[in-house]
């Protein structure tokens, strides 16, 4: 078990807590990770090391992350569990099986469900914005999952704040539930959208966030210093690359050595405990693709940023230069 405590926050307000480190299934779990004793190690690990969110989406792995990680949560009291799901993205070639609109969502739910096996989900986020749909279709669609108990709490992934702004506005004026969790992606090389935009917007409407890709898909870890080891992400998957593979991030993250080892942890430690202490969020997705990284990941609970060890990794990796 990692050696600091897990501690829990609410989702913005509402009454349900989430850990500060959750477990996501992106790219991972019924992708690169097929193995089943691999994948109940993994998850087994995370719940007795306290985690208790597990994000999931029906289009990672097209539906096979929702069963490969259903069929280890089943193991676990559903009442300790906070899990999610998304939608939004094409689940095939046909027409309406993509979008926000009312009729994918409910079919999405449904599929969803019976993937994961359970009856409910704590959290359904909207994967994305959609411009082709009427947002107050959406609303409604996830307002009538809430009151058919279907989705506890719904959320948004990847919006800005005049998008949320637009949507607080439609749920205000019929009377609907407003998503609780907004989703963005946040790290040391993306963070201007969220600490310029989506924080304000979600701190007013009482919004809890839950964060995505803390180690820019593995950069900020030092897995990359030497170039591109074959098999992993960056590797295979060319937008990822692009993103953020470039010799000027890659020696910014060689630098961060230094300061990782004035704490006595690993860069992947120092960046994830780094992301937890930040203003205004709930919980930090996590990845793992062996029980080992997951380990390390969690042993971040250990560490503490103090306000000098901010300044440094600001410093090392400034706005000006923030890759969104």
């Amino acid at each position: 078990m990692p050696s600091g405590e897990m501690r829990y926050r609410p989702l913005g307000r509402c009454g349900t807590k989430v850990g500060i480190f959750g477990l996501g299934g992106w790219t991972t779990f019924g992708e690169s990770v097929t193995d089943e004793s691999s994948i109940r190690s993994i998850l087994h690990y995370a719940f007795d090391s306290g985690v208790n969110f597990f994000d999931i989406a029906d289009v990672y792995a097209t539906g096979e992350s929702e069963r490969a990680m259903g069929s280890v949560l089943r193991d676990f009291p559903r009442h300790e569990l906070v899990i999610s799901s998304k939608v939004f993205f094409p689940m095939s070639e046909a027409v309406n099986d993509q979008s926000l609109s009312r009729k994918h969502i409910f079919e999405s739910i449904h599929k969803s469900l019976r993937r994961i096996g359970t009856d409910y989900l704590d959290i359904y986020f909207c994967h994305r914005f959609d411009r082709n749909t009427p947002i107050v279709e959406t609303a409604r669609a996830m307002d009538d999952l809430v009151h058919q108990g279907k989705v506890l709490y719904w959320g948004t992934s990847d919006w800005n704040g005049a998008q949320l702004r637009e949507l607080q506005s439609v749920c205000d004026r019929r009377n609907l539930y407003f998503p609780q969790v907004e989703q963005p992606r946040f790290n040391l090389l993306s963070r201007a959208k969220l600490e310029n935009d989506v924080r304000l917007v979600a701190g007013e409407f009482g919004m809890g966030m839950v964060t995505f890709s803390p180690l820019a898909y593995g950069i900020l870890s030092g897995k990359y210093d030497a170039g591109l080891p074959q098999g992993t992400r960056l590797a295979r998957i060319d937008w990822m690359r692009g993103k953020y593979y470039s010799e000027t991030v890659l020696e910014r993250v060689r630098k961060m050595k230094a300061l990782a080892d004035e704490l006595g942890c690993t860069r992947a430690q120092l960046t994830l405990a780094w992301t937890a202490a930040q203003a205004g969020l709930s919980s930090v997705i996590t990845g793992a693709t062996t029980l080992e990284q997951c380990k390390e990941n969690l042993g971040a609970l250990a560490f503490d940023i103090k306000d000098e060890m901010e300044r440094k990794l600001r410093t090392l990796f400034p706005a000006e230069d923030d890759n969104q």
